[in-house]
């Protein structure tokens, strides 16, 4: 419904404030007010004209109240932040369009890097000085040449640089320059990889079109390699092959004919290193421990990678090498920054509205959404505002997602919302602008590298959303350029150890002196017969194995979920995360379009059935859960301020039971119960961390239920404490789950993957910092509710619907916490209800 101004008659905007209060405004004459919250908006109306009619509502006077509540910031407090800044009109519109509370802005300038010697002076081949010439590349920089000079001296080296800095020639010419002096024909000399094969593709003719010129030929083998190709490379292979490690994986233990090729390999080169981190990196780490085993030569490394905190110690443990680090700056460019906390909206409505700001002035612009389902949604409300947008992640077929690359370089898409799939380095050409949710900083800078690539005035937007983090960011901006991503793999993860051991037992048979630090997996496989003894060898009892190790992805442990919709396959998730998405009535997203699970089969076919649902279909929806975690084995055990912490191996049992309907446009609510004819079972075993937090006596005192009180309590501190902690450790908490044991105050944090990732030890390591944050965000969030809400207790993950929280409660143990009271962990009992 409309409302008209009773002032001028333009168009009345009332709008929900963060902290649960109505803002009535007229965007033409200015009148604006602040009122007590309403479900109906009729009844605002009317009480607005009512205190209208009595002189209460004015042009001047609520600015004061807004900054007051912290729902704006003051125009003076805007103006120092730009100081002499000059910032173009589109940013000032934003920056004083009094929508949202402007939580930082600054120019970010790329200074010149610095540069390095000339072409001429590195005693490089003359073909490739030649070649630079003809190019026009007469200098090096700075970092560039110390990557030539280390990789030609055959050092380990990690190349640390921003998008579009040159990374991929620091890496090339000396690998070029290497193969000139010691390669011989017909043998592969250096395998470069990339985590994706659209990465490969893209990369491909770039490094093709320079080595060609010099003699050395480049191919490229992957799963879309045709046939023929195959045959050819296969036969005169290449002197740098161009790949990705689940072929390397596969060609491996298949024992193939192009695994033969890889053992005179000299170097390899794994280029966006920091993709490499959780169950994905672990699994890479014994890849390249198997590439090790089979090179008849000692491997050479080189890791390119985008900014990291710990880049060396990180490629150390993934490479199990001794590695040097090489730090590259970014192309001269500048970018106005804005941070934005909306106050007055939701976080997609503001990311919506800045998409189409900039596409109406033909900015082109990417979207970073931090899951699948927000990427949906934020493309499906922008197309109803008429932007030209499409989505691109992770699950949806390569070739649609090819052709959104394709349609956005050609110009013929203004806008992408996507996932962290296009933070790698595909090219998707100009880029003006880039508009991202809530990410760890140095992921957010990699992502601005995309922004004025070509030298001209770019644009990056941090939307702050409704959830803890996003909360204490708006109080604390500068704390977000500390909290920089912290990389992990588990290499100890006992289930990726177990298939990687049988995987090299394929790969070449196991002599009795090898791989010591594995006698214990390898002692338990022969116990089981799935590898044989013999001759004083250790080899692999195929025929028990291999539809073990044809079931295993190197990319996430467990099996997936097929996705069909017309009887055709169109994707597909991985368990246990799909019985949530894929249950009987879900709705699932894809690319662009709701759909309705029809048909469910698991866990014996493992598929879901699609079918279409009217556009206009209200609503999406939310799986209910219940979880149960038994302790098999502590690891470490430490005290942290005074509670006892434990680092353990769990056991969790997992049933999916119901679902909420959630309105479209509801960002995070409570939503009506539908419960499933049988519930969905699912255990599997992984690495969390356990505390017991202290009772929270004060506010159990002053409650009439004193069970439900401290229960609540304890389910609000678990969620504070993941989502609150998302950026100490690098943005894991969406690699988390939680339960909190009835009245116990057993609290379990846990690694939602298989055998666990690594980002609970990372949570472990950095815990005394997330419990601080953890009770600030509890203290500073304005609002007045018992259970709290979006930016203070709710969790968007939470499988009880939101229900069983308690502000007061959590506050008052995060405090206990803080100030060094002491408990110890003690055994859950059956009658704790699991909160979830």
């Amino acid at each position: 419904m409309k409302f008209s101004c009773p002032k001028c008659k333009s168009k009345i905007e009332i709008q929900k404030t963060f902290n649960k209060k109505m803002h009535v405004s007229c965007g033409k004459c200015g009148i604006e007010d602040l009122l007590e919250f309403s479900k109906n908006v009729d009844e605002v109306f009317l009480e607005f004209l009512s205190r209208y009619d009595q002189g209460l509502v004015t042009e001047k006077g609520l600015s004061e109240g807004l900054k007051d509540e912290g729902i704006l910031r003051d125009e003076d407090e805007i103006k120092k932040m730009i100081g002499k800044n000059k910032p173009d009109k589109i940013t000032e519109e934003i920056l004083f369009s009094k929508k949202d509370y402007i939580s930082k802005y600054e120019v970010l300038k790329n200074p010149e890097p610095k540069m390095g010697c000339k072409v001429e002076d590195l005693g490089l081949d003359e073909s490739i000085s030649d070649h630079l010439k003809e190019l026009k590349i007469e200098q090096f920089y700075k970092f560039q040449e110390e990557s030539i000079q280390e990789i030609t001296f055959g050092e380990n080296v990690v190349i640390e640089a921003p998008t579009a800095s040159g990374k991929t020639e620091a890496f090339l010419i000396p690998v070029i320059q290497r193969i000139k002096k010691d390669a011989v024909d017909g043998n592969v000399f250096a395998i470069f990889v990339y985590p994706t094969k659209a990465l490969s593709q893209d990369q491909y003719p770039k490094i093709q079109k320079f080595a060609e010129k010099i003699g050395v030929a480049v191919k490229v083998f992957d799963g879309d390699t045709k046939l023929e190709d195959r045959r050819k490379i296969i036969e005169n292979p290449p002197q740098i092959l161009i790949t990705n490690f689940d072929i390397l994986h596969y060609h491996l233990w298949h024992q193939t004919k192009f695994s033969s090729l890889l053992s005179s390999t000299r170097i390899l080169v794994v280029d966006e290193a920091h993709v490499y981190s959780g169950i994905f990196g672990s699994n890479v780490h014994y890849i390249i421990k198997r590439l090790k085993r089979i090179c008849s030569n000692k491997l050479q490394f080189i890791a390119a990678s985008a900014t990291l905190d710990d880049a060396k110690e990180f490629c150390q443990q993934l490479f199990e090498e001794k590695m040097q680090i090489i730090h590259g700056s970014g192309k001269k460019g500048q970018t106005d920054f804005v941070m934005l906390f909306p106050s007055l909206r939701t976080q997609r409505a503001l990311m919506v509205e800045l998409t189409k700001k900039l596409t109406e002035k033909n900015h082109k612009t990417m979207v970073f959404n931090n899951s699948h389902l927000n990427s949906e949604l934020l493309a499906i409300q922008a197309q109803k505002q008429k932007v030209n947008i499409k989505v691109h992640r992770a699950g949806l077929m390569a070739n649609y997602r090819t052709a959104v690359e394709k349609q956005f370089k050609e110009d013929r898409l203004q806008a992408i919302s996507c996932t962290p799939t296009l933070e790698l380095g595909i090219d998707v050409g100009n880029v003006d602008c880039v508009i991202s949710s809530t990410i760890p900083v140095n992921r957010l800078i990699q992502r601005i590298g995309r922004a004025a690539r070509k030298g001209q005035r770019g644009y990056a937007f941090l939307a702050l959303g409704n959830d803890p983090i996003s909360q204490y960011y708006k109080n604390h901006p500068d704390d977000y350029f500390e909290d920089i991503e912290k990389t992990y793999i588990d290499p100890k993860n006992p289930f990726v150890e177990e298939f990687q051991v049988l995987a090299m037992a394929c790969d070449r048979p196991i002599s009795k002196h090898e791989l010591k630090e594995h006698q214990e997996v390898i002692e338990h496989h022969i116990i089981k017969e799935n590898l044989l003894v013999v001759n004083n060898r250790i080899i692999p009892n195929l025929d028990k194995i291999n539809s073990m190790l044809n079931d295993y992805s190197i990319r996430g442990i467990g099996k997936s979920i097929d996705i069909f919709l017309n009887e055709r396959k169109v994707g597909d998730r991985v368990l246990p995360i799909a019985l949530e998405e894929l249950h009987k009535d879900a709705i699932y997203f894809l690319a662009g379009f709701r759909y309705k699970v029809k048909e469910f089969d698991y866990p014996k076919k493992n598929y879901a059935k699609l079918e279409k649902i009217p556009r206009d279909y209200p609503y999406y929806t939310k799986s209910l859960t219940e979880e149960w975690p038994t302790i098999e084995t502590v690891f470490e055990r430490r005290k942290v301020n005074g509670i006892e912490v434990a680092f353990c191996k769990l056991h969790i049992q997992k049933k999916v039971y119901g679902y909420v309907n959630i309105e479209l446009g509801q960002e995070m609510t409570q939503g009506e119960k539908v419960l499933l004819d049988a519930p969905l079972e699912y255990d599997f075993i992984t690495k969390g961390i356990v505390f017991h937090a202290p009772r929270p006596l004060k506010i159990i005192g002053k409650s009439e239920d004193e069970e439900y009180t401290e229960a609540s309590g304890y389910h609000a501190t678990e969620h504070v404490v993941i989502e609150g902690s998302n950026m100490i450790t690098g943005g894991v908490s969406q690699d988390l789950g939680g339960i909190s044991l009835g009245t116990s105050g057993m609290i379990f944090i846990y690694d939602g993957a298989i055998g666990g990732s690594g980002a609970s030890k990372a949570l472990y390591d950095r815990f005394e910092k997330a419990l601080e944050r953890s009770m600030y965000i509890v203290k500073e969030c304005p609002c007045k509710n018992e259970d709290g809400c979006p930016r203070c207790t709710f969790s968007y993950r939470c499988g009880n619907n939101n229900e069983y929280l308690h502000k007061y409660s959590a506050l008052e143990i995060l405090e206990r916490i803080n100030n060094g009271e002491k408990t110890e962990l003690v055994d859950p009992t059956e009658g704790d209800r699991p909160l979830v």
